[in-house]
């Protein structure tokens, strides 16, 4: 992948745990990132997911901008961060579904550098790479600004990351779950860029095999 690319690297993964499917177009600059994506999913109803991620400079995220719709719903969010650990989050929400309500308080975020956006395997990518954990041994604790979904609610969330290994063609990265879902651990296979190729329970990248002009029809 070509860091600073205009056109951006379009990856795809798929659900491991559930049926679910996303997709986002990645900008990878110096030292950040911006990104669109959408996710579907069907648990606990069907779901369309759009965003919008801005983190350009140090992996730090300025906001993450969502749009949350099903049949007869919606939620939006749109969270922004000062780069200094102070956060701010404006939510809506239409229809009458059983779901928690968007948004959430603030001043538990205090401090966190990085959102975390439920189900998505692309955000796990910044504070891997701000902290080099992609390249070399070492381990740091973050305090992340976790965003459920479909339902859009926010909250403050403990996460420790560990280098496990490295390769020509990536790493391997350990996630520890030290809020929410204590005692949760994955291995993340990482490419090159640290994009999760593969997140254990929970998402695989898929991969072209064959251009498409190859491929036969049925």
């Amino acid at each position: 992948m070509k860091r600073g690319s205009g056109d951006g690297l379009l990856v795809l993964w798929r659900g491991t745990d559930a049926w679910r499917a996303e997709t986002a177009t990645i900008r990878v600059g110096s030292s950040g990132l911006t990104a669109r994506g959408t996710q579907l999913g069907v648990d606990p109803l069907l779901y369309r997911l759009d965003y919008e991620l801005e983190a350009p400079d140090n992996w730090i995220t300025r906001r993450l901008v969502l749009q949350a719709a099903g049949n007869g719903w919606s939620r939006h969010l749109d969270l922004r961060h000062d780069g200094r650990g102070t956060w701010s989050a404006k939510a809506r929400s239409t229809g009458n579904v059983n779901l928690p309500a968007p948004g959430g308080a603030v001043r538990p975020l205090r401090g966190a550098l990085d959102c975390d956006l439920g189900l998505s395997p692309l955000t796990n990518l910044m504070p891997i790479r701000r902290s080099a954990l992609e390249r070399g041994p070492g381990a740091e604790d973050f305090l992340m600004a976790w965003v459920s979904v479909p339902d859009l609610s926010l909250h403050a969330a403990g996460q420790r990351y560990e280098h496990v290994r490295a390769s020509a063609n990536g790493s391997v990265v350990r996630y520890v779950d030290r809020g929410l879902f204590p005692g949760f651990k994955a291995n993340l296979q990482l490419d090159r860029d640290g994009i999760v190729n593969r997140y254990p329970q929970l998402a695989l990248r898929v991969h072209a095999e064959r251009p498409f002009s190859q491929q036969r029809g049925g």
